[in-house]
């Protein structure tokens, strides 16, 4: 059975153990994260939501995950 090695990142902060080569999209559907309310930042820089299947995780990488609130 292969093992599969875990990488640290931190999510808005946190520090996060994760599957090597985890893409950004699967993360996030772990996550249950609604990409619809939802601005992602990897490494201080806005990601394009149509890249998030292509975009693979890195060790010591930095999302934050900024949720859009309505009001008036």
């Amino acid at each position: 059975m292969k093992k599969i090695k875990k990488i640290k990142i931190k999510i808005n902060g946190k520090t996060n153990l994760i599957d090597k080569d985890l893409k950004i999209q699967k993360l996030l559907t772990n996550l249950k994260i609604p990409l619809k309310k939802v601005a992602i930042e990897l490494n201080q820089e806005i990601l394009d939501k149509k890249n998030l299947n292509k975009v693979k995780l890195k060790k010591n990488d930095k999302i934050e995950i900024v949720h859009f609130i309505g009001g008036g």
